[in-house]
């Protein structure tokens, strides 16, 4: 299987089935058995389309009726559009040829000779003139690009489109920030710190994760700046009950346990007992022992207080990060803002049932919706004795878009 026909199928289960495509492309690469080039590739092209859909779509239809053409081979013009308009690397006879097989193979020589004649004008005559136009110049839906102008991330639109880089947080009791950048360089990956946090790298060259002895040796993991730091901002100490509400796969979790030298005792809680697991398999990669799993429902009494910190990295929209996962800026619709809104007060009413007199409650969403995050702190003090403290926003391209706030008691 070659990367062009591993992007088409997982391009058409996120289309048709509605499947992640983070997921779908992990499952997809597992089963082609490429080597890491041609990884790389299809994930390109994965993300890139999806990145940068309404300008693929619009180069296509400069050509061709995207109505009344057949959804495989408009998957196939996409992954060449995208490659003829964004790729300079690529020959372009090299994405006309594979389209064109492509569309032959799934519908026939007509078809075939319709792909070739739609790409070879879009090599010949390149993009249309890019209107200034934000919603088309970087692919964004009207409705996202004003929850973005009205949370003041205007001048940051354009960082949406771009792709995000590969974070990593050091392991601050095992190394150094200083040491890790030269132990990586020896590995021939470049490491740049990220002023934004005290262990964050941002990593060039270093291909799967997984594969690298430093990260198999547990001294460092991958985590975006912005979620490094949350847990920062809540400046845990050794000794306090926290508890990590909504803890996933334990980014949070691990940094609470790093910063306080694994000498607090530290709750991670989460309905999903996969990720659970996932939190547990870092943990111990990590050297922390300090971390407890609990698969409950926060909304139910099962887990005790009171806590002296509570870190809630609520569910939310996670239209922060966007540049990570592009498909959710075509599945997303404006009442889900609403949706999330009204579950993640749900949820700092749960937690907060749970504080300890004078403790400290940290919220962040990968969002920048406000609804989700200066709205929902202000209703939250209004009908709480809880007093906002602090609160920031993260923007690319220095992070994810996050928005977080520390209150106390």
């Amino acid at each position: 299987m070659t990367p062009r026909e591993v992007a088409r199928r997982v391009l058409d289960r996120v289309e048709r089935q509605g499947a992640w495509a983070t997921p779908a492309l992990d499952g997809e690469l597992a089963r082609a058995g490429l080597d890491e080039r041609d990884r790389r590739l299809a994930a390109e092209l994965v993300y890139g389309v999806l990145r940068h859909r309404t300008r693929v779509d619009r180069a296509i239809a400069a050509h061709a009726d995207l109505k009344k053409t057949p959804p495989f081979v408009l998957l196939a013009l996409r992954v060449a559009a995208y490659q003829i308009v964004f790729l300079d690397r690529i020959p372009a006879y090299a994405a006309v040829d594979d389209a064109v097989a492509a569309a032959r193979e799934s519908a026939g020589p007509k078809l075939g000779g319709f792909v070739n004649a739609v790409l070879r004008k879009l090599v010949a005559q390149k993009e249309p003139p890019l209107p200034d136009d934000w919603e088309i110049r970087y692919s964004l839906p009207s409705w996202i690009l004003a929850e973005l102008k009205s949370a003041g991330g205007g001048p940051h639109v354009a960082a949406f489109a771009e792709v995000a880089p590969l974070v990593a947080r050091g392991n601050r009791r095992r190394t150094t920030r200083e040491q890790l950048i030269d132990d990586l360089a020896t590995a021939g990956v470049t490491a740049t710190p990220v002023p934004l946090v005290s262990m964050g790298l941002t990593l060039d060259g270093l291909g799967d994760p997984a594969r690298s002895p430093s990260f198999l040796a547990g001294l460092w993991t991958v985590q975006d700046a912005g979620a490094q730091l949350v847990s920062e901002v809540a400046t845990p100490k050794p000794g306090q009950r926290i508890l990590d509400a909504c803890a996933g796969v334990g980014g949070k979790s691990t940094h609470l346990a790093e910063l306080t030298d694994d000498q607090a005792t530290i709750d991670a809680a989460d309905l999903n007992a996969t990720k659970l697991g996932l939190c547990g398999e870092t943990a111990s990669r990590l050297g922390l022992t300090s971390i407890r799993r609990h698969a409950i429902d926060l909304l139910s009494p099962a887990l005790p207080g009171p806590y002296d910190l509570i870190v809630l990295d609520a569910p939310c929209t996670g239209l922060g990060v966007l540049r990570r996962h592009p498909d959710a800026k075509w599945r997303l619709k404006p009442d889900d803002v609403t949706r999330m809104a009204a579950l993640q007060r749900q949820l700092l009413d749960a937690v907060v049932a749970r504080l300890a007199p004078h403790g400290t409650l940290v919220y962040s969403v990968c969002t920048f919706t406000r609804a989700e995050g200066p709205d929902q702190i202000r209703a939250l003090c209004d009908r709480s004795d809880l007093r906002l403290e602090h609160e920031h926003r993260t923007w690319p391209p220095d992070a994810d878009a996050f928005y977080l706030a520390r209150l106390v008691r």
